[in-house]
């Protein structure tokens, strides 16, 4: 079997209310998958199902070639899990911790001990191994938490928001473990950190209301989604003057979108050939000194807001 996830119509309803509204959607194996949506889309939803820690209401969903709803426990320990907000036994010691996750799953003597040294160094926190968890940074119990998560080596590691709570030194250094981990295992990565998914992703899926948008690489998602985009940086703009431009911007009918962040404003257009002449027109009326004007690749930023609208907190 090629794909390590594979979901048929994957359904999960609370009373009245569905929130996950039957999902197709197939992860190759040794692929690094990100999953994307608004709050309330049915992320975590979706991920619960996939580990065995919900019962769909209807549909099916394969997990490293086990059945989720009749093999749960030889898939569990097949797989691992890592929160947003890891919990630990603050008073075991790191490499204590590690030790413990380990017997869980049945790993005792050398084979425990080479295990944990290789988790341990993998993440970069052997030298706080003997430290107590109760004064690991937030920075080094992500890691830790990432470390108990492949202690199995797990076939599908699943990462619900892990690098959410990192400084940008943390980020990428957690990034770039996890992207080393597609030669050993598949990432199925929730994310509300959308250049860190287009970063590492192989391929991506867009659910918003419980409902799958789109999947695809991020190759593909530019080529059939993407508009142009024109990035304006400007400087010692007031911000009365800021704002009007923004509404005049926003009532063309070539703009697609507009969103400025701190002096960058960028602008998805309809119309190129109309969009252009108008744009250098509004800006020299209004009066800010523009220092760069660029058009641009579209991210995948821009993808995900113009698929899900005004629902864009992820």
């Amino acid at each position: 079997m090629d794909d390590a996830i594979v979901c048929q119509g994957l359904v999960k309803r609370y009373g009245s209310f569905t929130a996950l509204d039957h999902l197709d959607l197939a992860v190759p194996k040794g692929s690094v998958f990100g999953f994307l949506g608004p709050n309330g889309a049915g992320k975590t939803t979706a991920i619960r199902l996939l580990t065995g820690l919900a019962r769909a209401s209807g549909g099916s969903a394969r997990v490293a070639g086990y059945d989720v709803g009749r093999d749960s426990i030889a898939l569990r320990r097949r797989i691992s899990y890592l929160d947003q907000q890891p919990h630990f036994y603050d008073w075991m010691r790191g490499r204590e911790l590690l030790e413990f996750a380990g017997q869980l799953f049945g790993m005792h003597g050398s084979a425990l001990r080479t295990r944990v040294a290789e988790v341990l160094a993998l993440t970069g926190i052997a030298n706080a191994a003997e430290r107590k968890v109760g004064g690991y940074s937030g920075g080094m119990r992500q890691r830790l938490g990432l470390a108990q998560a492949l202690i199995n080596q797990p076939d599908v590691l699943f990462l619900d928001e892990p690098v959410s709570s990192l400084d940008p030194a943390g980020r990428y250094d957690l990034l770039t473990i996890i992207e080393g981990l597609r030669s050993t295992t598949t990432v199925f990565m929730s994310s509300h950190i959308l250049a860190d998914i287009e970063r590492v992703c192989d391929r991506v899926a867009i659910i918003n209301r419980g409902r799958l948008i789109v999947e695809a690489s991020v190759e593909e998602l530019q080529a059939r989604y993407a508009l142009p985009i024109v990035v304006v940086q400007v400087e010692h703009a007031e911000p009365a003057g800021l704002d009007a431009l923004l509404e005049r911007i926003r009532a063309q009918p070539w703009a697609s979108s507009v969103a400025l962040d701190r002096d960058e404003l960028r602008v998805g257009i309809h119309d190129s050939a109309n969009a252009g002449p108008e744009l250098l027109r509004l800006l020299a009326e209004s009066g800010v000194s523009v220092v760069r004007y660029e058009h641009v690749r579209p991210n995948l930023e821009d993808i995900f807001l113009r698929l899900v609208g005004g629902e864009a907190a992820v």
